[in-house]
């Protein structure tokens, strides 16, 4: 692997790490934000040039978007005044150090039952936006309609919740 490699997986760890770390709400969607912008440059790395483009429209241009402006019209952008960690964080480690085992043992067991070489798929960008444009364009244009329809009602139940508090 190569030194890229290394540098886009820190940054995707590094977003991670500071989206469960940091207490203020825009810094933990903005640091989600990160990563998501290393997992399309790892995407890219690997020459899937579709789901990388597709990372970058779909989490870093609408989800993530929509999670900042839903923080920001509500209540949920002020830091919590006492703190964040539950009393149980400690049982929580253990939970979450216990699955990663489980999964990790899973993982090493079925590696040597994997097929060795596969052909790979040959599909450029261009198939897929034709496809997208024109078997798929019902869809595609349903989920655009619902993510602004779910936009307007995030503005909607906030400009209500605010006129509530007045």
């Amino acid at each position: 692997m190569s030194l890229v490699f290394y540098l886009i997986a820190a940054l995707v760890v590094a977003g991670g790490l500071a989206a469960m770390m940091l207490k203020n709400t825009v810094h933990c969607a903005l640091a989600v934000t990160v990563a998501f912008a290393g997992l399309a440059l790892l995407f890219l790395n690997l020459d899937a040039q579709f789901a990388g483009f597709a990372q970058i429209l779909v989490y870093i241009g609408a989800v993530a978007i929509l999670v900042v402006f839903a923080i920001l019209l509500t209540k949920g952008s002020e830091t919590p005044k006492d703190g964040v960690f539950s009393q149980t964080w400690l049982t929580g480690l253990a939970v979450a150090s216990a699955v990663f085992a489980v999964l990790g043992w899973a993982v090493l067991q079925t590696a040597p039952m994997l097929p060795r070489a596969t052909a790979t798929p040959v599909v450029s960008v261009q198939q897929i936006g034709q496809a997208l444009i024109g078997q798929y364009v019902l869809p595609l244009e349903i989920i655009a309609v619902l993510l602004t329809a779910a936009l307007i009602g995030a503005v909607i139940v906030a400009i209500h919740e605010k006129e509530g508090a007045n």
